[in-house]
């Protein structure tokens, strides 16, 4: 057993994100492990570029309000206590909503070269306007 009291707050690249994100390594894997979990926190407003993951991704919601959304143009609001798991291969975002933040606990099983992710372009704000429209017509996802 190891105790891990704490570990550093670190800003997140900006190159990958859009506003201020923040983020906690809470695993790192080291071979045979391939596990990487992270606390994410983003701002109002703050998220991800368009990114997929080798072997996909699973979000848990700590706390706020955010959304996930995909290139078919589907958008999930969520919020705390909540899970979203995005597929390996799928193209998708996520970030807090203009008027909250969100954080949530960010599950990669990395795939024996890396963890797998593919980073892309920035979602654009009308992208995200859209989102947040989508959502707030119930459209798609909850509102």
């Amino acid at each position: 057993m190891e105790h891990v009291p704490s570990t550093p707050t670190l800003k997140a690249p900006a190159e990958r994100f859009t506003g201020d994100v923040y983020l906690n390594m809470i695993a790192t894997p080291a071979e045979p492990a391939r596990l990487a979990a992270a606390l994410v926190r983003f701002t109002p407003g703050a998220r991800t570029n368009w990114h997929s993951h080798a072997l996909g991704q699973t979000l848990h919601i700590t706390d706020g309000v955010g959304l996930v959304g995909t290139r078919d143009g589907a958008v999930i609001r969520v919020s705390a206590g909540e899970t979203v798991t995005c597929p390996a291969g799928e193209e998708h975002w996520h970030g807090a909503v203009g008027t909250n933040l969100m954080a949530h606990i960010a599950m990669v099983v990395g795939d024996g070269i890396g963890d797998g992710t593919i980073w892309l372009e920035p979602v654009t704000d009308e992208q995200y306007a859209a989102a947040l429209a989508t959502v707030a017509e119930g459209h798609a996802g909850r509102s």
